[in-house]
């Protein structure tokens, strides 16, 4: 017996298909395990948290929500300290504007320190409709901010992405000149209390179903194990064995049809020239 986790979302669904059993389904071999290594376990981590923050982002916020750089005028150093004071003021003022339009605030940010050791916030915020929401955080902040859309950042794994990463090269340099607590400031991301988990369900699959799954996806035969309304992502589709535990998986996403493209990056794959 296969199972099935949906993380489902307003305009998508995620499948996770793999073994419910220990040993999977009957007739079928479990593949050898590996023990993993550090590097490999911290990569595997990484992915993981990831997936949780895209899943996060992808709930609570659309493709035309905010991602803005809060920064200081050029030649500015702050303190972690100073730069905590000035964030958390931030979000105290900028609260107050949501509130008094009747919009509950929702963010994701991430602290980090540039190239040449400037501080800085990345921050998601959700656009108040019908308002000239980047004008509302310029005042809030009080100093220079850089703006563009979700989508235009590249969509929510991207994001993820970049919110989750570590920092590496120069960049890592600069922040080892901080003490462990501040470094600590600089590597994680924090957000708001009110974002919400996406539903999930979880189903059970005989081997029979699953195998029709696998060939349908192989083959492009997408409409046929797509959810009615939906279509299924290409580029999402993942089918392999996990090294490290001998168990098979299926990954896929698909969207509503009736989402505008910006929701998954592009033209339908029949309206492609």
């Amino acid at each position: 017996m296969y199972y099935e986790q949906l993380t489902i979302f307003s305009d998508a669904i995620e499948h996770d298909i793999g073994y419910a059993g220990k040993y999977g389904a009957k007739g079928e071999k479990r593949a050898p395990k590996q023990k993993p290594t550090p590097e490999q376990i911290e990569k595997q981590n990484q992915k993981n948290r990831e997936t949780r923050l895209k899943r996060l982002i992808h709930h609570n916020f659309t493709p035309e929500d905010l991602w803005v750089t809060l920064k200081y005028p050029k030649g500015t150093r702050k303190s972690v300290k100073e730069l905590k004071k000035d964030f958390t003021g931030f979000i105290r003022r900028i609260s107050y504007q949501y509130k008094k339009r009747g919009v509950p605030l929702k963010w994701v940010a991430r602290k980090e320190i540039g190239a040449r050791g400037g501080l800085h916030v990345h921050i998601l915020v959700n656009r108040i409709p019908k308002e000239d929401t980047d004008l509302i955080i310029r005042k809030a902040w009080g100093n220079p901010i850089w703006h563009t859309t979700l989508f235009s950042q590249g969509g929510y794994e991207a994001l993820a992405e970049y919110i989750t990463k570590k920092p590496s090269g120069q960049v890592k340099g600069q922040l080892s000149l901080f003490p462990e607590d501040e470094q600590d400031e600089l590597i994680s991301y924090s957000r708001s209390r009110n974002l919400e988990e996406p539903k999930t369900e979880r189903k059970e699959y005989s081997r029979r179903t699953v195998k029709k799954i696998i060939e349908a996806l192989q083959s492009g035969d997408y409409m046929a194990c797509a959810t009615k309304g939906h279509y299924i992502d290409k580029d999402s589709i993942r089918i392999g064995v996990n090294p490290f535990t001998g168990l098979s998986y299926i990954h896929y996403a698909e969207y509503r049809l009736d989402m505008p493209p910006e929701y998954w990056g592009g033209p339908l794959p029949w309206e492609e020239t």
